[in-house]
């Protein structure tokens, strides 16, 4: 049986974190395994980690078939970190996606009231890709969250800039370090450096302002400093 021409694949630095590529024998297994499923349904070539070795399930498989590495035009922002795109989705006219790894602040929505930044999130996000044709990568570790939404790393442009990163480095979105993700480090990173710059939200941010979860996560963060011993100069 003659086999589909696959998709040019995306660039390594794209597809495979820093961390994966200096690992050449899990690497080799990761092709191995993808050859074998390429062969068994023409054309899906599945992600792994170091840490999974198993192939995604049906859920993940069908959506890694029908957007990862797919380019689609964005057709509404919802907040800095939320979008649809022209995707049916099991009904839906549209499929909405949540920026892998990162938080934007919320803008107001059921009564709430907009968040510190939220509103400046948004208005970015609208600017760089309402309208516009994105590039969607997906993990195969998790493609979607607990509402249903899928889990992207958006990019401008095929091998180009990922606006998820982009969030981060301009002080629009906070690193979200409650779920582990292929890009944590580099987002965190990212964080630091526009937090010592103090760009975007970094400006004038109080810890109320902050999302709860990273309030807990700050508060620890200051817990921890304060059990450190102080450190002294004296020989």
């Amino acid at each position: 049986m003659r086999l589909r021409r696959r998709r040019r694949p995306l660039p390594v630095s794209i597809i495979l974190p820093p961390r994966w590529r200096r690992q050449g024998a899990i690497l080799l297994t990761i092709l191995a395994v993808a050859a074998v499923v390429v062969c068994e349904r023409s054309g899906l070539t599945p992600l792994t980690t170091p840490r999974q070795t198993a192939l995604p399930d049906s859920a993940d498989r069908d959506d890694l078939d029908r957007y990862h590495d797919r380019t689609f035009r964005v057709v509404h922002v919802v907040d800095g970190d939320t979008l649809d795109i022209d995707a049916p989705d099991h009904g839906k006219p549209k499929t909405r996606i949540r920026l892998w790894g990162i938080d934007t602040p919320e803008v107001a929505h059921g009564g709430q009231p907009d968040r510190y930044f939220g509103p400046e999130a948004k208005a970015f996000a609208e600017k760089m890709l309402d309208g516009k044709d994105v590039h969607v990568v997906l993990s195969p570790k998790r493609t979607r969250d607990k509402y249903g939404r899928l889990l992207a790393y958006v990019l401008l442009e095929r091998g180009g800039t990922m606006f998820n990163e982009m969030l981060i480095e301009g002080g629009r979105a906070y690193a979200d370090t409650r779920f582990r993700h292929s890009y944590e480090k580099r987002f965190e990173d990212a964080e630091k450096r526009a937090r010592q710059s103090g760009v975007g939200l970094w400006t004038n941010v109080k810890p109320e302002d902050m999302p709860k979860w990273r309030q807990r996560s700050e508060e620890r963060d200051r817990k921890k400093r304060g059990s450190q011993p102080a450190t002294t100069d004296a020989p």
